[in-house]
């Protein structure tokens, strides 16, 4: 995994987090808690492609539907100097053309990228992120909430630690900021191969030379050769690139136990030099734990316009990783993600029609797409969380946004929206800042 230390890592990741902060909140001045996420790709130097496909990766940002949780110096997992490709023992199976992973060989990629990532201390690096971990050496460092206070929307006292530890209200609203923040911060390892023009005419050739020399045997002539060939010719001209992503989403563990020894043995808020060596010689408590694995693989995958090599590259990459993202959120509800109603639409007698949000097919939207919207409201008695549901919506048909990466390049239909339009199925009143969530949310009440 390319890296620099961890002492260094302190250093350089936290310089920026104030402007980190600010950009999470920036979005239509509509703050609301997302997910946090950070995202690595397997990268593979030995492929033709494997430069060019680190180069895609590095240069897109983090889904703006989730705070970025990158950990600088921590963006790939270099397969040549990790493991061999298709090592048995200690095996990362790689997807090539003409070989699909089986079950048993993706959940040995999960379990041993899980140990790798814990190994690297992923999960230490993220806390550390989260609760603002600065200066230059152990003797001088501190801890600080205003990253949690930043995402979170709370003020001030609400996630004092020293103040929070002495009254049960307090203990509640860094309760409160664990679940809803901490406990939702991901990691998603993207192991990105491809599949070419080159690849597919070979093997098409191939299939027809077999084919030709059946038929000649029959016939005693030439002729099967001579499709062969001619077949041959057309796969030869045919462009294309397409890659397979399999994408494996992991997830900080935080609880309540996790919580207590962090606040007890790890956090100050002022210098204190036994506290914070406590924390770096943790091994055992900040971890990652493996949740969900997607595949996503379009054999018909078309690009309309003109791209170089390298944007070529970088779009289907982007589209790529956006899809299995799509389907986690379906698949992990804990990743799910929420957008809030931008504005509602009313005509010029100033009857609604309809609500606008920020997501669109970049997000999976698609006419059948349905979702809850809700308020978020926080109990004045314990100062935790809750959604309550306020109403259902659909995506109107031919009114949704084309946001996907390059779509406005391709002059794609829907990519000149400024939004996606949903219709209401049933509920009560929604406004504006009320959250979007795609099917159904366990933390809703009715």
């Amino acid at each position: 995994m390319k890296k620099t230390s961890f002492h260094q890592s302190i250093i350089l990741s936290f310089l920026l987090l104030s402007c980190a902060a600010l950009t999470a909140q920036a979005e239509e001045a509509l703050s609301y808690r997302r997910n946090s996420l950070a995202t690595l790709l397997v990268y593979h130097p030995e492929d033709e492609f494997g430069p060019e496909i680190y180069k895609a990766f590095d240069s897109l940002p983090i889904p703006d539907k989730y705070d970025d949780h990158s950990i600088e110096g921590y963006s790939i997992i270099d397969n040549s100097t990790i493991w061999g490709v298709q090592r048995k023992d200690s095996g990362y199976y790689k997807a090539t053309y003409g070989h699909q992973l089986t079950a048993a060989e993706l959940q040995k990629n999960a379990k041993f990228t899980e140990d790798l990532l814990n190994r690297e201390e992923m999960g230490k690096q993220m806390v550390a992120k989260w609760f603002g971990l600065s200066g230059n050496n152990v003797e001088d460092a501190t801890f600080n909430t205003e990253l949690i206070q930043a995402r979170g929307q709370y003020n001030a006292n609400d996630v004092d630690v020293a103040l929070a530890l002495q009254t049960t209200r307090g203990l509640a609203s860094l309760s409160d900021a664990g679940e809803e923040l901490l406990g939702q911060t991901f990691v998603l390892v993207n192991d990105i191969t491809y599949v070419t023009a080159e690849q597919e005419a070979q093997a098409a050739k191939a299939a027809m030379n077999v084919i030709g020399g059946l038929l000649d045997a029959f016939t005693g002539g030439n002729s099967g050769r001579q499709v062969a060939q001619a077949a041959g010719a057309i796969a030869d001209s045919f462009t294309g690139f397409k890659v397979k992503t399999h994408s494996y989403l992991y997830q900080l563990e935080w609880n309540d136990s996790i919580a207590a020894i962090f606040y007890q043995f790890h956090y100050t808020g002022k210098p204190d030099p036994a506290k914070i060596q406590a924390f770096l010689d943790d091994k055992t408590t900040y971890r990652l734990k493996y949740v969900a694995h997607e595949y996503e693989f379009d054999k018909k995958s078309v690009l309309k316009g003109k791209y170089s090599r390298t944007e070529l590259v970088r779009t289907i990459c982007a589209r790529s990783m956006d899809k299995n993202i799509v389907a986690l959120a379906k698949q992990y509800e804990d990743f799910k993600v929420k957008t809030p109603v931008y504005k509602v639409l009313t005509n010029e007698r100033g009857k609604v029609e309809g609500y606008a949000a920020k997501i669109g097919m970049k997000e999976g939207i698609t006419e059948g797409s349905k979702f809850q919207v809700v308020q978020r409201i926080q109990d004045p008695e314990t100062g935790k969380t809750k959604y309550k549901y306020v109403a259902t919506v659909k995506a109107k048909k031919g009114s949704i946004w084309d946001n996907r990466y390059n779509a406005v390049l391709e002059e794609a239909d829907g990519a000149t929206l400024p939004y996606t339009t949903f219709t209401k199925t049933a509920g009560g009143e929604i406004l504006p800042g009320m959250l979007l969530i795609e099917g159904k949310y366990r933390k809703v009440t009715e």
